[in-house]
């Protein structure tokens, strides 16, 4: 990120404005809702910052602005029409130290304006960095949408209750998710009504019930899709954001993982060819052991966890213990990776069946039904198949399916270093030998193939079609 987001505590402390035009006005009235001691240096007082002179408390300073008028503030903001101006406060202030902004002036500043949501004592900030602040704005007007006035209020109350609520509830982690009830809750409705006497006697109710209640911990199998974050479902995202420790493989695309609360342990687990970070077995284990601990615990997965995932293994050894779980779908790689690629799983001039297999190679073969799986009219989906390549294309050929047979590999499906490379049996494996493709790659199979080079619609930033 080019610009770190921080909240600065002004009330009371000494901010200086160069500039007392309209846009100067605009910078002095949130600086006054902030409550910062505003001095206004100009050379020609503007008419709105004259009338806000008394209600802001500002002091004006009619002159020119020199470098030593800087000394004692902790913050300026330039906002005259004039370059050399403008240029010499950033260059003063950054020589002293002090962040400084220039409006409209990026590469002068140290710090920007947002775009700001003010629900106070809640206050939520949106920036582009300076690149587009039009759309910066646009996007805080959607988010105000969003957010209830109440919210603030809601704050309000937190805080007033947040002394007794660390006193009656020692642990961290139950704290943790007494608020998260508490914000999610009837004390949070109520206050969006505007009934706060009755959100106080609920929320004191609430705290009663919870300050004896053991942790209780459980696991979220959660299917993250197979790679673009947009694809996540609601119900993944909820949970992910109130996990205390996410579990994730290595199909988790990064995107996604930056979803998840950003204080979870996260934990990573990822399994490749000949190459494990934890066993199956020990990964059950984990799972279990996390949740007997009180944590609620997201095992995220790529695609869906039943689909190739080994989530069913999982769930097992939490069924045996005895701990609450729940199971979220995910998008699975062949439904996802089709879609994006514009290869229909189904076609009535194409297949009328689907069949998903898994492409692992052991001892050099891959032991599966080929008799069945190269009859026509069906789509065959491969997962995990690129070292197995020869052998599945071989192998189907030798089992009656013709050598012409539309093939394709994506790699790296629905996100935007997305490729996907068709051919047929005979050619795919030599197509990807001469390509350099690292997994996640998903095989299709059929006559659907032939429909991508007219119903590719995604394109990626990375995207080869090789025929």
């Amino acid at each position: 990120m080019d610009y770190f987001p921080i909240f600065f505590k002004l009330t009371g402390q000494p901010c200086l404005v160069v500039g007392a035009g309209e846009i100067a006005a605009r910078k002095i009235d949130l600086l006054a809702r902030a409550e910062a001691d505003i001095t206004v240096i100009a050379e020609d007082i503007g008419e709105t910052v004259a009338a806000m002179a008394e209600r802001c408390q500002l002091t004006i300073k009619q002159k020119s602005f020199q470098p030593e008028d800087l000394e004692n503030f902790i913050l300026v903001v330039s906002a005259t029409n004039r370059l050399e101006t403008n240029q010499q406060v950033s260059k003063s202030a950054h020589e002293r130290n002090i962040p400084v902004n220039v409006v409209d002036s990026p590469q002068l500043c140290s710090f920007i304006f947002p775009a700001i949501i003010d629900r106070s004592p809640l206050v939520a900030a949106v920036s582009s960095g300076g690149a587009a602040p039009v759309l910066a704005r646009l996007l805080r007007a959607k988010i105000e949408t969003l957010i209830p006035s109440g919210y603030g209020r809601l704050a309000q109350l937190a805080e007033k209750f947040r002394p007794l609520v660390k006193q009656r509830i020692d642990s961290p982690a139950l704290r943790k998710i007494f608020w998260e009830n508490t914000f999610q809750g009837a004390v949070a409705e109520l206050m969006f009504a505007g009934k706060d006497e009755e959100a106080e006697q609920q929320l004191q109710k609430s705290l009663r019930e919870h300050q004896n209640a053991k942790p209780q911990g459980e696991v979220y199998l959660i299917g993250a899709g197979p790679g673009d974050p947009d694809l996540l479902t609601f119900k993944a995202l909820r949970l992910m954001q109130q996990a205390d420790v996410v579990v994730y493989d290595r199909l988790v695309a990064p995107a996604i993982l930056d979803l998840a609360r950003r204080d979870s342990t996260k934990i990573y687990v990822g399994k490749q060819r000949s190459e494990h970070s934890l066993p199956q077995d020990q990964i059950n284990e984990l799972l279990a052991d996390l949740a007997k601990q009180g944590k609620r615990v997201a095992r995220v997965k790529g695609g869906d966890p039943f689909i190739f995932g080994r989530g069913g293994e999982e769930i097992e050894t939490l069924m045996e213990q005895g701990i609450h779980f729940q199971v979220v779908p995910g998008i699975t790689a062949a439904s996802g990776c089709a879609s994006y690629s514009g290869i229909p799983l189904t076609h009535r001039d194409h297949a009328q069946s689907v069949t998903f297999v898994t492409g692992h190679l052991k001892d050099d073969t891959i032991n599966l039904n080929w008799q069945q799986l190269a009859k026509p009219n069906q789509t065959l989906v491969i997962y995990m198949g690129l070292v197995g390549l020869p052998i599945i294309c071989r192998s189907l050929i030798e089992h009656g399916a013709s050598e012409n047979l539309p093939a394709a590999l994506i790699q790296q499906g629905t996100t935007d270093r997305q490729r996907v490379f068709t051919g047929t049996l005979s050619t795919l494996p030599e197509i990807a030998a001469k390509q350099d493709i690292t997994p996640p790659t998903l095989i299709i199979i059929g006559t659907v193939v032939s429909l991508h080079e007219k119903l590719q619609w995604f394109t990626g930033n990375q995207a080869a079609t090789v025929l």
